[in-house]
């Protein structure tokens, strides 16, 4: 089990962003109010949060790190006091590049999270400046030395390419700076254009598919040779430094999303016995997006905007669409206690699959082939 907490306020909107955030209006946030209303929530789901070990939490956004130490303190004190904690919880927080954020890093660290995610996206002033970005290149340095100064040795870097006009030099550029920069963790992703974002209504100049192509090769090259492992899509990792809480979602597991627009996903157990031809009872969860609209209805069965029991057929689609992101793909035993089904269900899927050079299927294991893991949309049709 692991726990998602949605801060969804940001400085402003990059045009890129399709998450749920909102720019802070007059540079004031309702702290307290929302911190009240995810205090709530957290005491509507205790049974949950008791039931299972939880294994991380994350704070994500919108911009966590504008929230103040002493609101972070409530939050972290209230999931003590309910959750069965694992001994080795991993706690992340996400923290945009700036003078303010960076000065929170110490109080962040001293109440107990452990993980720093920090969203420099480039090291290039023009780049960040067509992204929207607030900070400059050296304000994406210096965040990684603050979080370094204040305690952090799991230090995660965003980083973007395939940015408006970039070329295939910059991106490496990018790329060595935060290699440079140490940190135990890289997500290295594409810029992608998603509806309801400034960009999709005025699309930016992006490079074309050969030189993204080339980017992300030579860029795994580039972190492969200083140490970095790639177990999932976009993830690199040494060894040791996965992200628990993304490996928990990539391979089908439970978690409790709160705040506002946050989703959540939870299997009710059934026996062994029963795993067989019906699959668990997995439902999946939305919050009001509005902050206002959950600030008034969290901890009430009115701020759940959606609610779904997953079919036979979505428990399928959506176990392989997660698990073939990962480098190690998945096994028969995880699909089943995952998902309550038989091997069997997907035998016909994955041998067809395999037969056409997508797959690799050897004793139970199977995982994308690299033709597989770069049509990633047309290995997940096998599984419709």
């Amino acid at each position: 089990m692991s726990l998602y907490v949605h801060l969804p306020w940001c400085v402003s909107k990059c045009p890129y962003c399709d998450f749920n955030s909102y720019e802070v209006r007059a540079g004031v946030l309702p702290e307290r109010e929302y911190i009240d209303a995810l205090l709530r929530d957290l005491r509507f789901n205790a049974e949950l949060l008791r039931e299972r070990e939880l294994v991380s939490i994350f704070f994500g956004g919108g911009t966590p790190s504008l929230i103040s130490v002493s609101a972070l303190s409530s939050v972290l004190e209230a999931v003590a006091a309910i959750a069965n904690l694992d001994s080795q919880v991993e706690i992340t927080l996400e923290a945009n590049p700036g003078a303010a954020d960076a000065g929170r890093f110490a109080g962040y660290r001293r109440l107990g999270v452990n993980r720093l995610s920090i969203g420099a996206q480039s090291f290039n002033d023009d780049k960040l400046a067509r992204l929207g970005r607030q900070h400059d290149a050296q304000a994406g340095q210096d965040a990684v030395t603050a979080a370094r100064q204040a305690g952090f040795d799991n230090i995660n870097i965003d980083l973007m390419y395939g940015l408006p006009e970039q070329t295939p030099a910059q991106a490496l550029s990018d790329l060595a700076m935060a290699v440079e920069l140490e940190p135990a963790h890289i997500s290295w992703y594409q810029l992608t254009i998603e509806p309801n974002t400034a960009f999709y209504k005025t699309p930016p100049p992006l490079p074309d598919d050969d030189l993204t192509t080339a980017m992300q090769t030579q860029g795994g090259r580039c972190l492969r040779e200083h140490g970095y492992r790639q177990y999932e899509v976009s993830a690199w990792g040494r060894d040791g430094c996965e992200c628990r809480h993304n490996l928990n979602y990539w391979q089908f597991g439970d978690y409790i999303g709160i705040g506002a627009g946050a989703h959540g996903k939870f299997s009710h157990l059934k026996s062994p016995e029963t795993a067989q031809s019906s699959p668990l009872k997995i439902s999946r969860q939305a919050r009001l997006r509005v902050p206002a609209s959950y600030i008034r209805h969290a901890g009430t069965d009115s701020a759940i905007a959606e609610h779904k029991t997953l079919s036979r057929e979505d428990c399928i689609l959506e176990f392989m669409l997660n698990a073939l992101r990962l480098e190690a793909g998945t096994t028969e035993p995880c699909f089943t206690e995952r998902t309550g089904l038989s091997p069997t269900t997907i035998r016909s899927q994955v041998n067809a699959a395999t037969r056409d050079g997508l797959l690799h299927d050897v004793a139970g294991q199977i995982r994308a082939t690299p033709k597989g893991a770069r049509y990633l949309n047309e290995l997940l049709h096998y599984f419709m």
